[in-house]
């Protein structure tokens, strides 16, 4: 396994440097000015991890307040407290605050209509950075159902191109690259977007692009997926729908799609402050598609 231990060896010296940028810019500068970066400092713990739940709410001029605790703006963004925490297992939005660190678990089965179930463990620790930049880096283990376990990494940036509500659709944008053990490397982009239709419906949505730069194959998939939400109980519990589209052909077949759709329910639930659950089953509903893909992610801010 040269190539993965070279690999891993990658991956710790980006973290490294990643989190060492990133532990250096949650020390503020004198700016008495910037109330924003004030409040964000005065809610910070002691290590210089901001804690979300307690970030104030700030007054966005023009802006209705809700009764929603869970949809107050808060941060340099001026964004709705529940962007901060991934609503949706599928369908990614904007960026965490600056200064938020976090660290999630994701499962994701891949249930063929026959054959065995493809299983990812994904372990994933996300930084909020200044400047609408979020990095987030990835361990993998791999398991396509024959009894060998592949172990994987993915780094990812994603960069917000305004301040939340001062673009349509507060569109932001993601890069990918999976580094993927005894498999093609990859390479994935998306446009994010996601915003509030009323007090408590929230949606999101993703254009993708997933591509092989390695292999034989190259292969290339072009996807869509949809995501809306209901709040029941504010900042604990919320249901909601999602669904999913994808093109996907390879070199010698370029344009000649096999196509598939899932859909399912989408349910969070919070139990603590800083904890998370979210939970898609999605059901394949065309003939390439899969019998499932289920997602289960858990969340904890730091």
């Amino acid at each position: 396994m040269k190539r993965q231990t070279a690999g891993s060896v990658a991956a710790m010296g980006v973290l490294g440097m990643v989190a060492g940028s990133w532990v250096s810019a949650q020390t503020p500068m004198a700016n008495p000015a910037d109330q924003h970066s004030e409040r964000a400092s005065t809610n910070a713990a002691p290590s210089g991890l901001v804690h979300t739940w307690d970030l104030p709410p700030i007054t966005v001029t023009g802006q209705k307040p809700s009764p929603l605790r869970e949809e107050d703006r808060i941060g340099e963004y001026a964004q709705p407290r529940w962007t901060a925490t991934r609503r949706f297992p599928r369908s990614r939005i904007y960026v965490i605050p600056d200064g938020k660190m976090e660290f999630e678990y994701w499962l994701r089965l891949d249930v063929p209509k026959s054959g065995p179930t493809k299983v990812q463990n994904f372990y994933e620790v996300e930084f909020g950075l200044p400047h609408r930049l979020q990095f987030d880096l990835y361990l993998v283990s791999r398991n396509e159902g024959e009894g060998t376990t592949y172990l994987d990494q993915q780094f990812e940036m994603r960069y917000a191109f305004a301040d939340w509500g001062v673009l349509p659709g507060n569109p932001t944008l993601y890069a990918e690259y999976a580094l993927l053990d005894e498999a093609p490397d990859k390479v994935e982009a998306k446009l994010l977007l996601g915003d509030e239709i009323a007090t408590g419906w929230h949606w999101g949505a993703n254009l993708v692009f997933e591509g092989e730069i390695t292999g034989d194959e190259l292969e290339h998939e072009y996807a869509a997926t949809l995501g809306l939400s209901r709040t029941v109980l504010d900042e604990k519990f919320s249901i909601g729908a999602e669904a999913e589209t994808s093109f996907v052909d390879t070199k010698d077949d370029r344009g000649d799609y096999s196509k598939e759709v899932y859909v399912g329910p989408s349910i969070q639930y919070c139990p603590l402050r800083n904890a998370h659950v979210d939970v898609a089953p999605l059901i394949g509903v065309t003939d390439d598609a899969n019998r499932a893909k289920i997602f289960l992610n858990a969340g904890w801010e730091f």
